[in-house]
């Protein structure tokens, strides 16, 4: 039988497993059910056909899980974030863009590469199941945070008098306050936002990368203040959250569209 050290060891193990997820399994899934309700009846037909019934939402995370395996050890030294440093011009955040799509090796280059082998391929489960998951994390501001400090890793915080980061308060600690589970905070979200989402269907890829990157600023702009009042954070960013996961979402969905068509 296992004894209390070995259990208490292998329940730490997995909390600091699941702490390391881009925004967590339910801001992906949120974003994943999104995406899914909003795919025509084909691009539904081809993505079920790869991973089952709403696949895309149940493996929205798998991208996270697999990082311990060795079958895509690359995948957790840099496929699930996209450096970029501080006061950089919109045009040099999109001449940054663009050459990392000619030779990166991080998110922008891994994202716009497996959309691409997906595309013209069009059956590999496991390449389907990483544009899911690195669309995700193409929203979270951290995933495109700064060198210097990990993404935020390396920015302490307090949130409800316990220690933590910058990165972990936006992979998960937000999303956790708002007390939805992911079909709800779905549900929520369209309904907040369904009358703009032609508009964000329109939006450009490098839209969405200036998008994240100003707030990506806004974060750290209110982290410099030094207010390390949890209420008054959750307030604060809680409309750039739920617009980050409904553009995520639609995205996606968009995304899936273009691959499948």
């Amino acid at each position: 039988m296992m004894n209390m050290r070995k259990k208490l060891f292998l329940l730490l193990m997995i909390f600091v497993s699941m702490s390391s997820y881009g925004w967590d399994a339910v801001g992906h899934r949120v974003i994943a059910e999104l995406a899914y309700r909003n795919l025509n009846a084909h691009t539904r037909k081809q993505v079920d056909k790869l991973l089952g019934t709403r696949g895309i939402v149940y493996f929205s995370s798998w991208a996270d899980e697999i990082k311990s395996d060795t079958i895509y050890p690359q995948s957790k030294n840099g496929w699930h974030f996209q450096n970029l440093r501080s006061g950089m011009s919109d045009a040099e955040v999109l001449d940054f863009y663009h050459q990392e799509l000619g030779g990166g090796k991080y998110l922008f280059y891994v994202l716009d590469s497996i959309s691409s082998a997906l595309k013209a391929g069009r059956s590999d489960a496991d390449q389907l199941k990483f544009v899911v998951h690195l669309m995700g994390d193409f929203f979270q501001p951290m995933h495109l945070g700064r060198p210097e400090d990990k993404g935020g890793n390396r920015v302490q915080m307090r949130w409800f008098n316990q220690g933590t980061n910058l990165h972990s308060v936006w992979d998960g600690k937000l999303i956790s306050y708002t007390h939805f589970s992911y079909q709800e905070y779905a549900d929520y979200l369209t309904d907040k936002y369904g009358e703009k989402k032609k508009q964000v269907w329109k939006m450009s890829i490098e839209d969405c990368v200036l998008q994240t990157y100003h707030l990506q600023n806004e974060v750290y702009d209110y982290q410099a203040q030094g207010d390390d009042n949890t209420y008054h954070y959750a307030y604060r960013f809680r409309e750039s959250l739920d617009w980050q996961l409904y553009t995520a979402g639609i995205q996606l969905a968009k995304r899936l569209t273009e691959i499948f068509k």
